[in-house]
């Protein structure tokens, strides 16, 4: 198990963590009822920290793992890390709900859409049989209310969930999983695009393209229109900042703004 703390990458502290670390850490605050915040993060999500108030929220959950070759290639880079792997959201996703299905820990679901999240169950349930599933609710994609951000919070602890998936997107489902932790005693874990993966609605990267560093290539293949603008425009600037990071041109503060006061939560 590597569990090796919080690195400083372009600002944002991510963990040089395997998935052993964040299986062990999760499962046993799941167990025990407390509150934990985790989140995969690729280079989008690293970028998104340019934002203070996003790089604030970033820097307070528990586990930010390295979700991307770039990301691993950059805690290698700057801090001499070891990383052998990443810690990617789809299969820490599956290796969270096997361990859950032996833990008899039932979880819950929140995030995308109902056909996606219809899939996703079926897939799960043949795949973990003693898996107990406390619950699912799709995205409203759209900010909440105060009494609607409470009612979301009531189904979650009334489903008797004590592990829930959050599958919003970045930078949505950090901000998610940050402002409730409070108000959810269990871990809330941000996996990205892991519920379509599973539920059958992206298809994932071969090996050799996941190695290469190119899944973000396959995403845009994939997802042309909608995911142009992330990886044309946000992975040289990601390189040249990281480059500048490494050479001592910069170093990027971790410090970030409190959020702004009264907004609204998307979900």
């Amino acid at each position: 198990m590597l569990d090796g703390g919080k690195r400083n990458v372009l600002g944002v502290l991510v963990d040089v963590v395997d998935y052993e670390a964040v299986l062990v850490r999760t499962i046993e605050a799941a167990i025990a009822g407390r509150p934990f915040t985790v989140s995969a993060l690729a280079v989008h999500g690293v970028m998104s920290g340019r934002d203070p108030a996003q790089r604030r929220v970033l820097n307070n959950l528990d586990i930010v793992a390295p979700d991307g070759q770039p990301v691993r290639w950059g805690l290698n880079l700057l801090h001499r890390a070891g990383l052998a792997q990443t810690v990617r959201g789809s299969n820490l996703t599956l290796r969270l709900l096997e361990a859950a299905a032996e833990s008899d820990v039932a979880v819950f679901f929140y995030g995308s859409r109902p056909e996606v999240l219809e899939s996703l169950l079926t897939n799960i349930r043949s795949r973990f049989p003693g898996l107990t599933v406390a619950g699912s609710e799709p995205s409203k994609f759209r900010a909440v209310n105060s009494h609607e951000r409470e009612a979301i919070v009531a189904r979650i602890k009334s489903s008797g969930a004590r592990l829930v998936f959050v599958g919003l997107g970045c930078p949505r489902q950090e901000v998610f999983v940050y402002e409730l932790r409070e108000e959810l005693s269990m871990p809330l874990v941000a996996v990205g695009a892991a519920f379509d993966y599973l539920g059958g609605f992206l298809h994932q990267p071969p090996q050799r393209i996941q190695r290469a560093g190119l899944e973000w290539l396959w995403r845009l293949l994939l997802e042309p229109r909608r995911l142009w603008r992330r990886y044309v425009l946000l992975n040289p600037l990601y390189l040249a900042m990281l480059a500048c990071q490494a050479i001592h041109v910069w170093t990027p503060a971790i410090e970030g703004s409190p959020p702004a006061a009264g907004r609204a939560l998307d979900a």
